[in-house]
């Protein structure tokens, strides 16, 4: 077991409580991954929740599963299935995100001012999108959601596309979920 804290007190209580467990003491976003695959189980700072969590689910990065503390707005936003957000749909592709539960504000000391929420993430067996075509398939999210579906897939691959992957036929990039998306990535690459 490794652990990681950025704050030296914090540190040195872990060492005490878990003596068999190494302690780094860093910022989780300057220490290397491992090479393997491997579990988080973490309370994320709520205020660069979302940063570390693009840098650990980078399809690269070999991350087996992770269930993270983190605000409940941002659990909830990005476990949703409707409205789709970009880097929801980005993360669905490697990954599948639920909420495990809601943690009211006076579990923590000293209280937060927000709740949180137990955050899990599951890599997919089977990836909807090869991690090879990451960059290419971030770059079709983008454009999508800021141009539009017609921006991406021809209006005939669209209509085609309704009955095959269950699209409305006015569907805007946030109706669609992550599926969805890498299944007009598929048909248009």
């Amino acid at each position: 077991m490794v652990a990681v804290e950025i704050d030296t007190e914090l540190a040195a209580g872990l060492r005490r409580r878990f003596p068999g467990a190494k302690v780094v003491e860093e910022d989780l976003l300057r220490v290397p991954f491992p090479a393997e695959r491997f579990k988080v189980i973490a309370s994320l700072p709520f205020g660069c929740g979302t940063t570390i969590l693009r840098r650990l689910l980078d399809p690269r990065v070999p991350v087996e599963s992770a269930d993270v503390i983190v605000d409940w707005g941002l659990a909830a936003k990005r476990a949703a299935v409707w409205p789709g957000t970009q880097l929801s749909a980005y993360w669905g592709a490697w990954f599948e995100l639920s909420v495990v539960r809601r943690l009211p504000r006076g579990v923590f000391a000293p209280p937060p001012s927000v709740e949180a929420g137990v955050l899990r993430v599951v890599r997919r067996p089977e990836p909807l999108v090869p991690a090879s075509e990451r960059a290419a398939y971030e770059a079709f999210l983008a454009r999508g959601y800021r141009e539009g579906l017609r921006s991406v897939v021809t209006p005939r691959r669209l209509k085609r596309s309704e009955a095959e992957l269950g699209l409305a036929r006015q569907a805007r990039p946030r109706d669609l979920d992550a599926a969805q998306w890498a299944g007009l990535w598929r048909a248009v690459r």
